[in-house]
């Protein structure tokens, strides 16, 4: 059996706890009596925060250990997904707007997340004093998103068609990806359902391929997401860690942090 990575001992619950989600993300599962080990306290402690932790939808706690955690096998519709987290979403939003340039180009895919920063770019694209010029490029494969930007004039918004998914409300499939190839933008905001380790990932293939294309056509990428996304992992692998330039939460753990830096990517906190 593989060794645990050497660690200093966290001083405070928090980073601990942040500490017994790494050790358990990379392993799969590790044994209560491994964690007590290595971070150098009782095992009843650890136990409290391995409860802790599965409350947070963060792992799975079983007899003598835990386990990494998967999101639900199923796909949440969208304006299910809308109502959560909603506070964070429009934090992260807020802040993703200081990454625009004048007369950018951008592409804003079918996540929850991507949808809020649409909302907060239609607020802000005819307020004096805007961060972006008038003359804003938008492409899209969401038709909320669409919805929500085509009632702007001084933004010019496209949307890549192909095949129509209702729980997401928009467009994947062999015609989108062939349209993507099309463009090059500036900047893509790529949602993701779960980062576990350096792996995102995503409920859906044809999303995920919609991404990888994107990714691909894009000068720069940011993964726009809550800090709820962290230890899950969800169906399908889309990109790395390394993959991406920018990462905007409303709040992080110590460890991905220290996985961002370590992967060059730079790591905004919508609450600084």
């Amino acid at each position: 059996m593989p060794r645990l990575p050497e660690f200093q001992p966290p001083e405070f619950a928090e980073e601990r706890r942040a500490r017994i989600v790494q050790l358990v993300n990379s392993r799969g599962s590790v044994k209560v009596s491994e964690l007590a080990t290595q971070l150098q306290v009782t095992q009843p402690t650890i136990r409290k925060d391995i409860v802790a932790l599965e409350s947070e939808r963060k792992l799975k706690r079983t007899h003598g250990g835990a386990l990494a955690i998967s999101s639900p096998a199923y796909e949440v519709e969208v304006e299910a997904r809308r109502s959560a987290n909603v506070a964070e979403k429009e934090a992260i939003a807020r802040a993703c707007l200081p990454l625009l340039g004048q007369n950018d180009s951008i592409f804003l895919d079918a996540g929850t997340t991507c949808l809020a920063i649409a909302e907060a770019i239609a607020h802000e694209a005819n307020a004096p004093g805007a961060r972006f010029g008038a003359n804003l490029n938008v492409l899209t494969n969401s038709v909320p998103i669409a919805r929500t930007l085509s009632s702007r004039g001084s933004i010019h918004c496209t949307v890549v068609g192909g095949q129509y998914r209702p729980i997401a409300d928009s467009f994947v499939g062999p015609l989108a990806l062939q349209a993507i190839q099309q463009f090059t933008v500036n900047v893509a905001f790529l949602g993701v359902t779960g980062t576990s380790g350096d792996q995102f990932s995503v409920a859906d293939l044809g999303e995920a391929d919609v991404k990888r294309a994107i990714l691909r056509q894009a000068r720069r990428s940011i993964v726009p997401m809550d800090h709820s996304k962290l230890g899950l992992t969800d169906f399908v692998g889309v990109f790395k860690l390394a993959d991406v330039d920018t990462v905007v939460m409303d709040r992080s753990e110590t460890y991905f942090a220290e996985l961002c830096d370590a992967n060059d990517v730079t790591l905004i906190l919508a609450n600084d």
